[in-house]
């Protein structure tokens, strides 16, 4: 029986590769073959994502990437694929806001008070991410434009050096995924000061909103989706939709996401086309104001 491989454009043990691990044995139960994932990690994302480009549109190769999907069309100068041509969207899978997290050391204790010291010492606020034109970068970019501050940006090879620094205190806050901090939070290694989206996470509904804690007009969600290759014939397209919309429509993969901070979320390849077509625009504007290139 051959499988199906699943790719995760990223290392294992972040988000993507975590959420993709539990789909993933669902989608082997539905389709009743095994689905192998596949990490691919580099360049933040475009290894993998190039990888699912050019596999045959069989039905055997899918992905799960997150919305670096789009913005990495202005962060690279050449993509070795198009986004919007060589794949086929087919469903989200769920969204979830990031979290604005700091050290215990760090006295600041909401989303106003950040960008007021910020404002008072420019360029000496530090906060870490995953590296150059990741999603903990670009976050934070997306900030310091709503609110019209200067952060220090400290770059790490990955998320999970970044989080560990943050803990420890070398740099004072970072935004990232719920996933990555919700046990980190709870346990009291880190303080939450806001989550990044428009609304509360029922994980954490205690916690307000960036605007909510003095930053109006400031948004970031991260949403995770299905793509194939382009070209995967009508009837594979709808048989993968299914699963994926059964898989995500099960109580215990819904109640593990959920766990993880992740809202369960899912449409049709209209619809997710429609919204990485947006996005691309949004964060075209965004990364051109800042001046900002990946790191290939």
């Amino acid at each position: 029986m051959k499988p199906v491989r699943f790719i995760v454009p990223f290392a294992p043990g972040g988000t993507t590769d975590i959420v993709a691990r539990f789909i993933g044995q669902k989608l082997s139960e539905d389709l009743g073959q095994p689905v192998i994932i596949d990490n691919r990690g580099g360049a933040g994302g475009t290894i993998g994502t190039d990888m699912l480009a050019i596999a045959l549109p069989d039905g055997y190769t899918i992905m799960l990437n997150h919305v670096g999907l789009a913005y990495n069309v202005s962060l690279y100068d050449r993509l070795p694929y198009d986004t919007l041509k060589d794949l086929a969207p087919l469903s989200l899978v769920g969204t979830t806001p990031n979290v604005l997290v700091a050290n215990n050391a760090f006295k600041v204790r909401s989303a106003k008070e950040l960008v007021d010291l910020a404002r008072a010492k420019p360029d000496q606020v530090s906060y870490g991410s995953g590296g150059v034109g990741s999603s903990g970068h670009l976050a934070v970019e997306m900030l310091q434009q709503v609110a019209k501050v200067k952060f220090l940006h400290v770059p790490y090879k990955g998320a999970g050096p970044a989080l560990t620094d943050t803990i420890s205190g070398q740099v004072q806050f970072m935004i990232t995924t719920m996933p990555a901090v919700v046990n980190h939070v709870k346990s009291g290694r880190l303080h939450a000061l806001a989550v990044s989206g428009t609304r509360r996470s029922p994980a954490m509904p205690d916690l307000p909103t960036v605007a909510e804690g003095g930053v109006p007009g400031y948004d970031y969600t991260t949403w995770y989706g299905i793509l194939a290759p382009a070209g995967l014939p009508k009837p594979l397209s709808a048989r993968l939709l299914q699963a994926v919309h059964s898989a995500v429509a099960a109580r215990d993969l819904r109640d593990r996401l959920m766990q993880y901070g992740m809202e369960p979320e899912v449409n049709t390849p209209e619809r997710f086309s429609a919204l990485i077509k947006s996005d691309i625009a949004k964060w075209s504007k965004i990364i051109r104001t800042a001046g900002i290139k990946g790191e290939q």
